[in-house]
């Protein structure tokens, strides 16, 4: 078997190759791009979860739990618990931050758990996708029985590095808007305790 020698071209192109590979590796560069293909795909996945758990039959202490998987599989949960507490965020320590968004990972994921359930007997597709500013919007419909349907859009970027939703419309009622109120609201009756609030939270 022949040896390639230092001053082989078909060394240096292996080198270079290698090179590059590794540089991308340590940079933690995506594989693929993020476009609107890979933001549609990734709803298409949230998606068939959802259906398949508001079809399961289970109890409701079941399906949030489920729903709660789907939060922690395909939502960008920092970056909505930073937008929910606002200027505050920036000014909590690590473990604060931490403890905050743990804690409004398990809400958030049951009070739109308990949403979803709502939709048993339906079901919900994609119809489309597009780019926005910064971000894709998935488009999706509701169809439940014995009502009209109603839209879902869900927001996508990979700020976080990967792609993940960090908005859900209903009806064109925006999550982050609603949250960032209704969080506000709440650390504000407790007159700015993050401890109080973070126990509440997680008894929602």
């Amino acid at each position: 078997m022949k040896t390639l020698t230092a001053t082989d071209p078909r060394r240096r192109a292996l080198l270079a190759g290698g090179a590059v590979f590794a540089g991308l590796m340590l940079a933690g560069a995506p594989v693929m791009a993020f476009d609107v293909n890979s933001a549609r795909s990734l709803i298409d996945r949230a998606i068939a979860d959802v259906n398949g758990i508001i079809a399961s039959g289970k109890g409701e202490a079941a399906m949030l739990r489920d729903f709660e998987g789907i939060f922690a599989r395909y939502a960008d949960v920092n970056a909505i618990a930073r937008s929910a507490l606002g200027p505050t965020a920036r000014s909590l320590s690590a473990p604060q931050l931490a403890a905050f968004t743990e804690a409004f990972r398990v809400y958030i994921a049951r009070k739109y758990g308990r949403r979803f359930r709502e939709f048993i007997g339906g079901q919900i597709e994609v119809t489309g996708a597009k780019p926005i500013k910064s971000y894709f919007e998935v488009s999706s419909i509701a169809r439940l029985r014995g009502q009209s349907p109603f839209d879902l859009r869900w927001q996508v970027s990979d700020r976080s590095g990967k792609p993940l939703f960090f908005n859900i419309i209903i009806e064109g009622i925006n999550m982050l808007a609603t949250e960032r109120a209704e969080i506000g609201a709440m650390f504000d009756r407790r007159r700015g305790d993050l401890n109080l609030l973070i126990q509440d939270l997680k008894s929602i």
